[in-house]
C-alpha cells in the first residue's frame, strides 16, 4: 500500500523536511501545523485563542486536501508553551473541534518566538 503526500496552499508549506500531510490507505497523518497563515507565512493572533483558530483552520485545510474531515480525527495532538494557557486553549479548542471530541494529548514544549501553539491530527477514513 503507497503512501500519498497530501500538500495544499490553504494551509502553510514549512521550510523543513516534512509533509503536510501522509494518507495510507484509510490513515491519514497531518504534520504539525502552526498558526501561520498560508500565503504570507506570518503568525496570526498573539493570544493563544487566535492562534489555536488559526492552527485548527490549517489542519482543517490538510485534513481537507486528504479526502477527510472533523468527523473522520481520532487523534489530535497539542502543543503548549506554557501550562497557563490550557484553559484558554480549551475554550478555542471547543469553539473549533465539535462534539464528540477525538482524543487529545496536550504536551508543553519551547517553540520559536512568536508561537504558543502546535496541532497534529491523526484521521481515519472509510476506504
Amino acid at each position: 500500500m503507497p503512501r500519498t503526500v497530501i500538500t495544499t496552499e490553504h494551509a502553510p508549506a514549512l521550510p523543513a523536511p516534512l509533509s503536510q500531510g501522509i494518507r495510507k490507505g484509510p490513515v491519514l497523518q497531518v504534520s504539525g501545523q502552526l498558526p501561520l497563515h498560508p500565503v504570507t507565512g506570518e503568525v496570526v493572533g498573539t493570544t493563544v485563542a487566535e492562534q489555536t483558530t488559526q492552527t485548527l483552520r490549517n489542519v482543517t485545510a490538510v485534513l481537507d486536501a486528504g479526502g477527510a474531515g472533523p468527523q473522520d480525527l481520532v487523534m489530535l495532538r497539542v502543543y503548549l508553551t506554557d501550562p497557563a494557557h490550557l484553559a484558554e486553549m480549551n475554550e478555542a479548542y471547543a469553539a473549533a473541534v465539535s462534539e464528540p471530541f477525538p482524543a487529545r494529548t496536550t504536551v508543553y514544549m519551547r517553540l520559536p518566538p512568536g508561537l504558543l501553539v502546535e496541532i497534529d491530527a491523526l484521521a481515519v477514513l472509510e476506504d
